[in-house]
């Protein structure tokens, strides 16, 4: 049976609280640690709950090789080979354990996606309270295995990846010990176009696959974020930077700080809004009921004539009988003189 939830640093995840965003730092620090701060701290002043790193070096990652196969083409990173890219956007290592201790002094979660196992190894010696499996490892089961085997709780992207190699992946997850597993739907796409989104899958993950499902973001602006709140995602993941326009590998797909605070704001408020199915009248309704129809009497009538469309019509308020009685009134006998703008009741009428 799934988990209702699952808990990251004391902070409950699931349907029956409030999404769990995460500010993805990535690249955006530019190579620059005090903006790398300065992006914790407006991901803080937000409302996020949690800052992710990226742990890789471009030796853990890739290799220095200039043949035509580590070579992008097209694309953000258009002529770069893979080694130039990952040198210029990884976190240095020296970074992480300042970057934990400004967290902590910021109170705001931090962990990170590590991409090899001396990357694990670091983050264990600095106490990371939960791991990011990211889509491009979603394939390298001996990662997840590792990872697993920490005991803490997992997240995994699924950009680019098939049922089966999903099924594998949180199988492989569930086998090592992982007991606190999220599985994000996302398109490995930078940015991603919204209309290749396909939101339906965050729901059928979580049938399928029997776990909580989320939803990693590469859109430029948060509709689709907010709009997965209402197919159940309970974490969401954005790429957040000080600047869009600010030249770093991940600057152009990222939320800049206003945006992030909206994000917060609107999801929460989308989370709220779903509630509970509920067909009963609501506190915000209770006032306004008697604004409704009802039936009235619009002209003077002397007792024992008749009810007609003349002197009797459905309008607002509503103290009067329900417009349903409409038809069966006219025709009616009048038990008493009625004066104009006086709500109809069944004492008006001579009882057969």
């Amino acid at each position: 049976m799934n988990k209702k939830e699952i808990i990251i640093d004391g902070r409950s995840i699931g349907p029956d609280h409030p999404p769990y965003i995460i500010a993805e730092l990535s690249a955006n620090h530019n190579g620059d640690i005090q903006r790398a701060f300065q992006i914790m701290e407006e991901a803080k002043k937000a409302g996020a709950d949690a800052i992710k790193l990226q742990t890789y070096t471009h030796e853990t990652i890739t290799m220095d090789c200039d043949s035509e196969e580590f070579q992008i083409h097209g694309g953000l990173w258009d002529g770069q080979t893979l080694y130039e890219l990952y040198k210029g956007a990884h976190m240095p290592w020296e970074w992480h354990k300042p970057l934990f201790e400004k967290a902590k002094a910021l109170g705001i979660t931090i962990f990170s996606s590590p991409f090899d196992f001396t990357a694990v190894d670091l983050l264990e010696e600095l106490n990371a309270p939960a791991y990011k499996i990211a889509s491009f490892e979603v394939i390298d089961l001996p990662l997840i295995k590792r990872v697993a085997q920490t005991g803490k709780p997992m997240i995994i992207s699924t950009g680019m990846a098939n049922k089966a190699e999903i099924e594998q992946a949180i199988a492989t997850a569930k086998e090592n010990g992982c007991t606190e597993l999220v599985v994000l739907h996302c398109v490995s796409g930078y940015p991603a176009p919204a209309d290749q989104y396909n939101l339906k899958t965050i729901v059928d993950i979580a049938e399928r696959f029997n776990v909580l499902s989320g939803l990693s973001d590469h859109t430029i602006d948060n509709a689709t974020a907010v709009a997965s709140v209402a197919l159940g995602a309970c974490i969401i993941e954005k790429h957040v930077t000080m600047d869009r326009n600010g030249g770093g590998a991940d600057d152009s797909f990222s939320l800049e700080p206003k945006e992030l605070t909206s994000l917060c704001k609107d999801s929460k408020t989308a989370w709220q809004a779903l509630g509970n199915v509920n067909y009963e009248r609501t506190a915000a309704e209770q006032g306004n009921v008697k604004f409704r129809r009802s039936l009235y009497v619009v002209q003077d009538i002397k007792a024992g004539e008749k009810f007609t469309a003349e002197n009797v019509r459905s309008i607002r308020p509503g103290f009067g009988l329900a417009p349903k009685f409409y038809e069966s009134v006219l025709g009616e006998i009048v038990s008493q003189d009625i004066s104009k703008g006086t709500a109809l009741t069944e004492d008006h009428l001579i009882k057969n």
